[in-house]
């Protein structure tokens, strides 16, 4: 069984620092490793080989100091290397990475091909799903397991979505994208360095592989714009004394009186992103496309948030905007759809479509564009989202921007796509040379339209070829958290850390869940503890959520929990650590023990509702 593996070195984001004046990202100095989702992936394949026989091979493409992320990888168990070192590759976006990381797994056969489910840098997790397409195997994203058939002919993987797991058996060759929980993570040893200096690494050039004009910036659709930041002004105060009970009567008279908590929840207007003209001009096509997600036969809340963006960009372009929604039933939607400003329905109803299977969904949606050729394509940055719109740009070769924070147009009225690197440190506006322009947005982002029930939309079918036929199969369903679906939209959100103390402990925080109506999520390490399923984790290897108040109990402020609420309207810290971070990234704190905090809180803040 030979198993590619591939890796990408990345600088430790807490790390780097971006110079304002010059607008960049500074990198001298800064450590790097290999992305925390790769060496999963990479843990899995050793497991794999040892189970099956086979070799693992490592493959980066990078400048030359990538070689170390690749001796790191040899000394953890993989058996040689691949690295595709050339200045022709410098500057490439997704699609050409994945050209060029195509044109290398071509040149011997394979049986599985594993990648992280995305980097910590650029979080766009789409080389995996295009690899995939331009190797034309099938695809599973998100892998928390794999189990290979004694014949090795396929794989069974369990797989994580939004609301819990699903079981899909593709045949071999496939492309698998590892999620935090597929393999457990581990060190080399002295030994194993030393044992790695004695393997092979081979070097691919640009023209080993093909024509240079595919790879690199030359051959990337997409290309950065900018880079900017966006400060989210913190006030970092420390509310009331000493005496808990007071300083929980501060902080429930700021909430109500300041900030309306049980009203519309007043909160600083969040830093405008993108600015909309009111018209511009754009040569080529205007048609405005949403992808619709439907869950559990209930249109999913980005779908609207994008349809309000849509009517937005529709208009100063004077195009349309088109809803497209694929499924049994699929039609149902269409008022729904059209009363958040959708002025057609592109319907594919069919039940070969329900439940949602890669291949057969991204060949519809692809050949409805190839048809009609819209100017713009957006869906939800949500686990369907994130692994339909990669497969979709490669098999087309289209440019694709993945989980935008918003929208917006140039003065030639390209679609301007804002979307946040190194853990949320920056903002890049992203722009497009193919068409549609195509991107995911991540869900609570942009703010839902008031929906119209007087509006109306015509319903058009699309068609769906009669041999499409799926390769792969989906097994079980399991849901394990649906309540965390609720994370994308929810208004008030209460996080729980390990100083909570244990799982039982949660149960103390569920009268100020009660009475603010509020959603929970969860740091990593709570989610590593088995407290609550993952679905529920934020940040930068969870989700990202955007809730008008974010209150965190028992939570340290690490980086890497912090950069997924940073979107948060207010953040409230409850602490019993008056040095931890957590009070420097929030607008109000109260140093102590949350199990006196919580009771006094929730007192006063009935009180002061009343």
């Amino acid at each position: 069984m030979r198993i590619f593996v591939c890796i990408k070195q990345v600088p430790v984001v807490s790390a780097l620092q971006f110079d304002p004046a010059t607008k960049t990202i500074k990198r001298d100095g800064v450590p790097t490793e290999v992305s925390a989702f790769d060496i999963r992936a990479l843990i899995k394949a050793i497991e794999l080989k040892d189970a099956h026989a086979g070799e693992v091979v490592a493959v980066t493409m990078g400048p030359p100091q990538a070689r170390e992320a690749l001796m790191e990888c040899l000394a953890l168990g993989a058996d040689r290397a691949l690295h595709l070192c050339d200045r022709a590759f410098a500057g490439a976006d997704t699609l050409a990475t994945a050209r060029a990381l195509a044109a290398a797994l071509r040149r011997e056969p394979f049986d599985l091909v594993l990648c992280g489910r995305n980097s910590v840098d650029a979080e766009t997790g789409q080389v995996g799903p295009e690899l995939a397409e331009l190797l034309d195997v099938p695809q599973v994203t998100g892998a928390r397991s794999i189990t290979v058939d004694r014949s090795v002919t396929e794989i069974s993987v369990e797989r994580e979505t939004d609301e819990g797991v699903e079981t899909i058996t593709v045949p071999l060759p496939a492309v698998v994208t590892a999620a935090e929980d597929l393999a457990a993570e581990r060190f080399p040893s002295k030994a194993d360095r030393e044992a790695a200096r004695h393997k092979t690494i081979a070097e691919l050039t640009a023209a080993d592989l093909g024509r240079a004009a595919e790879f690199g910036s030359a051959g990337s659709p997409t290309w950065v714009a900018s880079l900017e930041t966006i400060d989210a002004g913190r006030l970092g105060r420390i509310v009331g004394t000493e005496d808990v009970d007071k300083a929980a009567a501060e902080l429930a008279r700021i909430l109500v009186r300041q900030h309306d908590l049980f009203g519309e929840l007043r909160v600083p207007t969040p830093p405008v992103v993108a600015q909309v003209p009111q018209t511009v001009r754009r040569s080529g096509p205007t048609a405005v496309w949403v992808v619709a997600e439907d869950l559990g036969g209930t249109l999913r809340p980005v779908t609207h948030e994008i349809l309000g963006k849509a009517v937005e960009l529709a208009r100063a372009i004077g195009g349309a905007v088109s809803a497209v929604v694929l499924g049994r039933d699929s039609s149902q939607h269409a008022p729904a759809l059209a009363a958040s400003g959708a002025d057609r329905v592109l319907a594919a109803d069919d039940p070969r479509l329900t439940p949602y299977q890669t291949e057969f969904h991204a060949a519809v949606l692809a050949d409805a564009i190839e048809t009609l050729q819209p100017g713009i394509v957006l869906l939800p940055a949500t686990a369907m989202g994130r692994d339909l719109a990669p497969r979709v740009a490669a098999r087309l070769q289209l440019g694709l921007t993945g989980d935008c924070i918003d929208l917006g147009l140039d003065g030639d009225g390209r679609l301007l796509q804002y979307k946040p690197a190194f853990g949320g440190t920056v903002v890049a506006p992203i722009l497009s040379r193919t068409v549609p322009e195509m991107a995911t947005v991540r869900p609570g982002m942009l703010a839902a339209p008031v929906p119209d029930p007087s509006r109306r939309a015509p319903v058009v079918a699309l068609p769906v070829r009669p041999d499409l036929r799926p390769r792969g199969r989906i097994g079980t369903r399991r849901l394990d958290a649906p309540a965390a679906v609720e994370l994308d939209s929810a208004p008030v959100v209460v996080g729980i850390g390990m100083g909570v103390g244990d799982r039982t402990n949660i149960n103390r925080l569920q009268p100020l869940i009660d009475l603010l109506h509020a959603s929970v999520c969860i740091t990593r390490d709570v989610s590593e503890a088995g407290w609550l399923p993952k679905q529920h984790q934020v940040g930068m290897t969870g989700r990202a959520i955007a809730p008008k108040l974010y209150i965190a109990v028992g939570i340290r402020g690490a980086f890497e929990h912090m950069v997924g609420v940073r979107r948060a309207g207010l953040i409230v810290a409850v602490n019993k650590n008056a040095r931890a971070p957590v009070f420097k990234l929030a607008d109000y704190g109260i140093v102590g023990d949350y199990a006196a905090v919580l009771p006094a809180l929730c007192h006063h803040l009935e009180a002061a509702r009343g």
